[in-house]
């Protein structure tokens, strides 16, 4: 009896035994389940996560290329604008000074190079003398005329020409030297030429003047009429005869009377031999006087003829 009692008590732990062991393995595996849930979700979220970081990395990387190139763009348009604005800067700077000269000093000597460029007179005052010729400003810069340009004459006191007002026009300007040459001559050379083309065209084809050999050449002499007035006799025209030389005829500074026989090119052809020649012809023309008797009748001769 004791002995199956012994036996179904064993039997009952037995059960128990393996019913909590069953019990116990359930909630392992559950806990096992409940673990690996948590886990997985771990591990979508950490694979979330980590695509989150890529994709923030990316776009980070992508942001700062996306700025550096416009980082870039932006330093090559504004090294393009620090170009144009050094360039210019570079012109404002030429139009403010050089380092050498003002800008008044920059623009005066512009002015000097136009006037120089196009040959323009202007009227300057003379204002010092110093060695071989005169000092007179031009635009604030400082001019020389060498004496030989102040007249067509030979000039013997300078210190007559100060404060004169004169024409004259820029025959070398050199900035880089500061050198500025004014000359009165070239305008006073056109001036004696103009008033000379005036005064030929007065002048007739048959005039006749008194003038004094100014040259001899050995084609003919030139013959000064005053007045800047000059013409040429050839040496066909000196005389009569035929001349081998004028020299062998005329000097220098002699007085001669001439006959204006043409106009060539504003020059004027004289003749010495025209007024000869007619000096001749006239001389020739004799007129011949009958003495009075033979002109006469006289009172017999009249009155022998009659018939009464």
């Amino acid at each position: 009896m004791e002995t199956t009692e012994t036996v179904k008590m064993e039997e009952e732990t037995a059960v128990e035994v393996a019913a909590e062991e069953v019990a116990a393995s359930g909630e392992a595996l559950a806990a096992d389940a409940a673990m690996a849930s948590e886990e997985a979700a771990a591990t979508e979220e950490a694979a979330a996560s980590e695509e989150t970081e890529a994709a923030e990395e990316v776009a980070a990387v992508d942001e700062t290329a996306t700025g550096e190139t416009a980082a870039v763009k932006k330093d090559e348009k504004s090294a393009e604008t620090m170009e144009d604005m050094g360039k210019a800067l570079e012109e404002s700077y030429k139009m403010m000074g050089d380092g050498e000269h003002d800008t008044d000093a920059l623009l005066a000597w512009a002015k000097i190079k136009e006037l120089y460029e196009t040959k323009e007179n202007l009227t300057v005052e003379i204002s010092g003398v110093v060695n071989k010729g005169v000092i007179a400003m031009v635009e604030g810069i400082r001019g020389f005329i060498p004496a030989s340009r102040l007249s067509l004459h030979r000039v013997d006191d300078l210190n007559e020409w100060l404060g004169k007002a004169i024409q004259v026009r820029v025959i070398t300007a050199d900035q880089e030297s500061d050198k500025l040459v004014l000359s009165a001559r070239e305008i006073l050379k056109e001036e004696r030429e103009n008033a000379k083309k005036l005064k030929l065209s007065a002048v007739e084809v048959g005039s006749i003047f008194t003038g004094k050999v100014d040259s001899i050449q050995d084609y003919g002499v030139f013959v000064d009429l005053g007045d800047g007035i000059s013409g040429l006799v050839h040496v066909s025209q000196i005389a009569l005869e035929r001349v081998k030389h004028p020299s062998d005829v005329l000097k220098k500074g002699q007085e001669v009377r001439v006959k204006v026989i043409g106009k060539q090119d504003g020059k004027l052809k004289l003749s010495i031999k025209a007024l000869l020649e007619q000096k001749k012809k006239d001389e020739e023309v004799k007129v011949s006087i009958p003495k009075a008797e033979s002109i006469g009748t006289s009172m017999g001769d009249l009155l022998k003829n009659l018939k009464l």
